[in-house]
C-alpha cells in the first residue's frame, strides 16, 4: 500500500483550510485517512500550521509519500530537516547530540524570522490605522471648516437681509410721516 500525506480540503467557499493526512494513495482527497496529523490555515497572516511533529516524522521515516504542497509544510516545520539529521547519525558522521543541537540552533532561528515577521506586520498595521485616523481627522477637520463657512456666510446673508428689511421698513416709514407731513401742511395753510 503507498501511503501519501497530503492535504485534505474543508471549508467554505474563499475560506478554506486542511487537514494533514496520511491516506492510501488510492483514496480520494477527502475521503478515507490513515491518521490525521496537523492541520494548515492559509486564512491567518501569517498561516497558521499545527503539526504532530512525531507522527508526521514516523510517517516520513516509514516511506510516506508527501505531495508537494505538504512537503513545503513539512520543510517548514522542520520534519524533512530532522529526518536528513538522523541520516547523518546512522552514518556515523555526527552524534544524536550534535543533531539535536544543530536542530534547535535552526528552530531558534525559524521561530526568530517569524516572530520578526509577525512584528513587522504588526507595526505596519499600527501605521496604517494611525496613519488612516490622521487623515479622517483631516477631512473631518476640513469639513467642519466648510460647515462653518458655510453658516457664517448663511449667518451674514441672514443679517444683511434683516438690515435690508429694517432699512426699508424705516424708509418706509419716513416716507409715511413726510407723505403725512405734506398733507397736513397744505390742511393748515
Amino acid at each position: 500500500m503507498a501511503t501519501k500525506i497530503r492535504l485534505q480540503r474543508h471549508g467554505r467557499k474563499h475560506h478554506a483550510f486542511y487537514p494533514i493526512v496520511v491516506a492510501d494513495s488510492r483514496a480520494p482527497r477527502d475521503g478515507k485517512f490513515i491518521e490525521r496529523i496537523g492541520s494548515y490555515n492559509p486564512n491567518t497572516n501569517p498561516a497558521t500550521i499545527s503539526l504532530n511533529f512525531e507522527r508526521a516524522l514516523y510517517w516520513i521515516n516509514v516511506g510516506a509519500q508527501p505531495t508537494d504542497t505538504a512537503r513545503r509544510i513539512l520543510s517548514h516545520e522542520g520534519v524533512l530537516l530532522m529526518k536528513h539529521l538522523q541520516g547523518g547519525v546512522k552514518k556515523g558522521a555526527f552524534s544524536e547530540e550534535e543533531a539535536q543541537r544543530r536542530f534547535e540552533a535552526w528552530k531558534k532561528s525559524k521561530v526568530a524570522a517569524t516572530d520578526a515577521m509577525k512584528s513587522k506586520l504588526a507595526d505596519e498595521k499600527k501605521q496604517a490605522d494611525s496613519k488612516r485616523l490622521a487623515d479622517e481627522q483631516a477631512k473631518n477637520n476640513a469639513k467642519a471648516e466648510a460647515v462653518a463657512k458655510k453658516k457664517a456666510e448663511l449667518a451674514a446673508a441672514e443679517a444683511a437681509k434683516k438690515a435690508e428689511e429694517a432699512a426699508a421698513a424705516n424708509a418706509e416709514a419716513e416716507g409715511e410721516a413726510s407723505a403725512e407731513g405734506a398733507a397736513e401742511a397744505p390742511a393748515a395753510e
